[in-house]
């Protein structure tokens, strides 16, 4: 198991894919701000944006970030699978960016020719990971080729590297090109709409139903307790599924409709992995206010602190919860129970769904469940704490009480 799962989180592709959509959280979080400050449910000052204009120009930020999420990952998904090939990381990821729009589609009007929203968001995200992965793979391979134009060595060096990466631009920009002509012969007119209909959609459906997300939560937890970091193994997958589906609630926010989806990255980060993989703050906190064994009572009391932002790894390797039978059942029954009841809550509309405002791993809780929705989902973050607190307690008892008659045994053997 070790072996597989290093083998998929150490995957140059997949790891690109996901640090190329990581490194657009910023424009995320700047965008899904500019939403949240637009869409305050405050009539008085709703009137106030419309009579004055200032709606238009708070949500211009949205606009140009989440509508536009797919140049955004096109070009870091490129960077990041170029530089893992140690090409040149800026030509190739401005290969993609150029190849990305040769694809997307144009309308014409009136106005003149216009490139439409549509699959410059979420809906193109499918193409983004496509377009940056096969042309930074190709802009390396023509690079390791050396087929370039060297300039003498007196050439500045910021021209020479422009004129270094002519090439391998222009050879993937013509590939592409290619490609998207023989689309264009096809009833579907454009690799967007083939890819969104045949891949994107199907993937979506899936990917956000019930029954992945708990696939998801059981794969991250039985890896975590064999000692394989599984957020890092699953997170590549993840995010190019749930990514999308997080954007659409976002849409659907900055429009005042009602939010489509319960499953996003999220749901997962806000409630599931309450205190970090396996809900473990419920637990960071029986040890450090609970505990009789004065080693679980020091590892509680240094764990609390991180937990609340999400940072577990403390807990899991001083307890140790890898290979611990003990723990293992609450280790994998907490967060899956983390994800049942916000998922069966949200879905009879008893709480509010995630709006996916697309907050960084370590926002600290309360905080991030305030962001994510409000109020109510600060009470429902609180009924977990409790419900995952009461399923570590037996087991932590079991443990502590192990701990202590071991401490305890251990000062009578130095008495005596």
């Amino acid at each position: 198991m070790q072996t597989v799962a290093g083998a998929i989180s150490n995957n140059k592709y997949l790891k690109a894919v996901s640090d190329g959509l990581v490194s657009t959280i910023p424009a995320l979080i700047v965008g899904a701000l500019s939403t949240l400050i637009a869409s305050l449910p405050i009539n008085q000052y709703q009137d106030f944006l419309e009579s004055t204009g200032l709606g238009s120009i708070i949500s211009k930020p949205y606009e140009m970030t989440i509508n536009i999420l797919s140049i955004y990952a096109v070009f870091f998904i490129a960077y990041r699978l170029a530089a893992s090939f140690d090409a040149d990381r800026g030509g190739a990821g401005l290969a993609a960016l150029v190849s990305f729009m040769v694809l997307t589609p144009i309308t014409l009007a009136e106005e003149g020719n216009l490139i439409p929203f549509e699959f410059l968001g979420a809906q193109g995200l499918f193409v983004a990971i496509i377009v940056g992965l096969i042309s930074a793979k190709l802009y390396s391979v023509i690079e390791g080729k050396g087929w370039m134009i060297k300039l003498p060595d007196g050439v500045p060096p910021t021209i020479s590297k422009s004129f270094a990466s002519l090439v391998p631009g222009f050879l993937i920009v013509v590939f592409w090109t290619i490609v998207m002509g023989l689309f264009t012969l096809t009833p579907m007119g454009s690799i967007h709409e083939f890819i969104y209909t045949f891949v994107q959609a199907p993937l979506n459906n899936l990917g956000g139903s019930f029954w992945s997300m708990v696939a998801v939560v059981l794969v991250i937890h039985i890896l975590w307790l064999f000692g394989v970091h599984g957020m890092l193994v699953v997170m590549p997958m993840v995010m190019s599924v749930w990514l999308p589906l997080g954007v659409e609630n976002l849409n659907a926010l900055n429009s005042g409709e009602p939010l489509p989806n319960i499953v996003t990255p999220d749901l997962l980060m806000t409630f599931i992995l309450l205190g970090g993989s396996g809900a473990t703050l419920g637990l960071s906190f029986l040890m450090a206010f609970m505990a009789k064994s004065k080693r679980y009572r020091t590892l509680g009391k240094l764990t609390v602190a991180p937990s609340l932002f999400g940072i577990n790894e403390p807990i899991i390797f001083g307890t140790p919860i890898i290979l611990n039978p003990y723990l293992a059942v609450p280790f994998i029954l907490s967060p899956l129970t983390a994800a049942i009841v916000p998922y069966v809550l949200m879905a009879l509309e008893i709480f509010p769904r995630v709006n996916s405002v697309g907050l960084p791993l370590g926002a600290p809780v309360i905080f991030n469940a305030f962001m994510q929705g409000g109020l109510m989902l600060i009470v429902l973050q609180a009924i977990l704490f409790v419900v995952t607190t009461l399923i570590y307690y037996p087991f932590f008892r079991i443990i502590d009480k192990k701990a202590y008659k071991e401490e305890t045994q251990s000062s009578v053997d130095k008495s005596a």
